[in-house]
């Protein structure tokens, strides 16, 4: 990935961050998908006040992109104040669909800061998808 795409895709992120609905923690979180041919993709996190029923803003993004046709990804963005990971859950649903995923961690406060790790070092022994041999 370029450096321009790069940019384009943490901004995204941060943009879909202003759209949170995060009205019980105060946390906001952006989330920008970049998939195969290019197209961002992204989602925020909306919470819900049974807050089992919340939903991470990677996976409102990836759900937005599967119902837009897409099921190939390059890399995701993940914006907040602290730079947080994806949660367990949403990191087994990405790899449901990625064999390998360049995740970068957006922080935002004191400074802005990314860092960048792959899907697999933040899921190593995940569930694989079942396939008839």
């Amino acid at each position: 990935m370029d450096s321009e795409t790069r940019e384009k895709l943490i901004a995204a992120a941060q943009q879909a961050r202003t759209r949170a609905y995060a009205v019980y923690s105060g946390f906001t979180v952006g989330a920008a998908l970049l998939t195969a041919d290019g197209a961002r993709i992204t989602g925020c996190n909306v919470e819900n006040v049974s807050l089992g029923l919340t939903q991470c803003a990677e996976r409102v993004a990836l759900g937005r992109a599967i119902a837009e046709g897409h099921r190939e990804f390059q890399a995701l963005a993940v914006a907040s104040s602290t730079g947080v990971a994806p949660c367990g859950a949403c990191r087994q649903v990405l790899a449901e669909f990625c064999d390998e995923l360049r995740v970068l961690l957006v922080q935002e406060k004191p400074i802005l800061h990314t860092r960048e790790v792959s899907l697999l070092a933040l899921l190593p022994d995940r569930f694989e998808p079942k396939t008839d041999s």
